[in-house]
């Protein structure tokens, strides 16, 4: 590796083949302040891996009887105001309700405003129809913290304390948290950076939401818990717990989706995997059904752990007699190559420029929005940021992870419709 890199925030890989040791590779620097090297040891917020931990517990309570999976959510949470959606529909996202981070989000929070998971599940309890039809797949992580709550409510401790008795002590992972306060301290945490023109800065924020992510842990405790996984895998042509849950079309095909884990069923690499990417952490577990493991956590925004491990695979798919370790040192080299971008935020036009079209509030988001029209250009603000939008067809207009549709023109604007990629179908009235 580059001696420049080994100053810089960086990665833990590690592949396990069937039938050999585990072969782990660190890069970087877990802490610039400190120059404190990745090792073994160091923890990674490893954000939405941590649902298959979730889905795992559920599992285990519908195993105990505390539940079931085809019950009704509102049997164990009466203020869900949706009444049709089942336990399962949680798991595999399929409740139809929208994410409510991304609702919160439109209130405009700065970075370092502080929310909690109860503000989250007040917004979910706020909805009163599924955002898309029945059973149509809706990646939300509010299913998640959901599920956190019903697994509080059936075992009467919180999810931290039941996940440590449950899975982390029984396996051995004992460098494994999920982090309940944002005050918490955990042993040998990271921390997390993106590169700007002004140096590194920090990325973390002061929430937690445990249950659809806030899992620290390394990448040795991962691979504990991977095996496990394997060893429960009992059936190597179906896919795992496919005979508990069903496997169904997420949002990337072909992949299918169930608990907690995006599954790839084609015969010659049947593998369950998922992605995180939290606060400027990104994260990685992937398992074949033939014991194969792959694990990658990075602690630099410019490194993404889920393209390195598409590199580790496809190296090993294309020399299975390559060197474990020789995998991770090219995929680690090559990512570190592509990644040389800045991320610096835009600055917004000043807003004197612009012609007011209205404030506008939706019953299902909190806060208001502002619309702004300049020249041809639509821009939306949020507590005093700006985006503008850019026209994708009549009347409809494309902002960042978003849609926005006016009904007519945009001289005057009294309603609009906004489509959040995990929350759908938001209508705001001019107030």
């Amino acid at each position: 590796m580059n001696a420049a890199h080994d100053e810089e925030p960086g990665l833990t890989l590690l592949v396990h083949r069937p039938g050999e040791q585990p072969t782990l590779l660190h890069t970087g620097l877990a802490s610039l302040e400190h120059r404190l090297p990745i090792g073994p040891d160091t923890t990674f917020n490893v954000g939405s891996v941590a649902k298959q931990i979730t889905a795992h517990l559920i599992l285990l309570a519908a195993h105990d009887d505390l539940l079931r999976l085809d019950q009704k959510t509102a049997d164990l949470l009466p203020r869900l105001k949706i009444s049709d959606v089942t336990v399962a529909d949680l798991v595999t996202h399929r409740s139809g309700i929208r994410d409510a981070e991304s609702l919160l989000s439109l209130a405009g929070f700065r970075d370092l405003d502080h929310y909690t998971a109860d503000d989250l599940r007040t917004l979910a309890y706020r909805q009163d129809q599924r955002a898309v039809p029945e059973g149509r797949f809706l990646y939300s992580n509010t299913n998640y913290l959901l599920l956190a709550e019903i697994l509080e409510t059936v075992h009467h401790t919180t999810l931290s304390n039941l996940a440590r008795h449950r899975v982390f002590g029984p396996l051995g992972m004992h460098s494994t948290h999920f982090k309940a306060d944002p005050r918490q301290v955990i042993p040998g945490a990271a921390s997390a950076y993106q590169a700007t023109h002004h140096g590194w800065q920090h990325t973390e924020v002061p929430v937690t939401l445990p249950g659809p992510g806030t899992l620290w842990t390394t990448a040795g405790d991962l691979d504990r818990w991977l095996t496990h996984l394997h060893q429960r895998w009992q059936n190597p042509h179906q896919l795992l717990w496919q005979e508990t849950v069903d496997y169904e079309p997420s949002d990337h095909e072909p992949y299918l989706y169930g608990p907690g884990l995006y599954a790839d069923a084609r015969p010659d690499h049947t593998a369950v995997f998922h992605y995180g990417h939290e606060q400027g952490f990104s994260a990685a577990t992937h398992l074949e059904a033939s014991g194969l493991r792959v694990i990658a956590l990075s602690n630099n925004a410019r490194l993404s752990a889920d393209r390195v491990t598409a590199a580790i695979l496809r190296d090993l798919y294309q020399q299975p007699t390559l060197a474990q370790k020789e995998a991770l040192v090219r995929a680690a080299a090559r990512e570190r190559a592509s990644s040389t971008g800045i991320q610096d935020q835009p600055t917004p036009d000043h807003v004197g420029q612009h012609i007011e079209l209205g404030t506008f509030a939706c019953d299902q988001a909190p806060g208001s929005l502002r619309l702004t029209r300049r020249a041809d250009a639509l821009h939306l603000w949020r507590r005093g940021t700006c985006d503008q939008l850019t026209p994708t067809g009549s009347g409809i207009y494309a902002g960042n992870g978003y849609t926005l549709t006016v009904p007519s023109s945009t001289d005057q604007v009294d309603r609009f419709t906004l489509d959040l990629d995990r929350a759908p179908g938001l209508t705001y009235i001019r107030q």
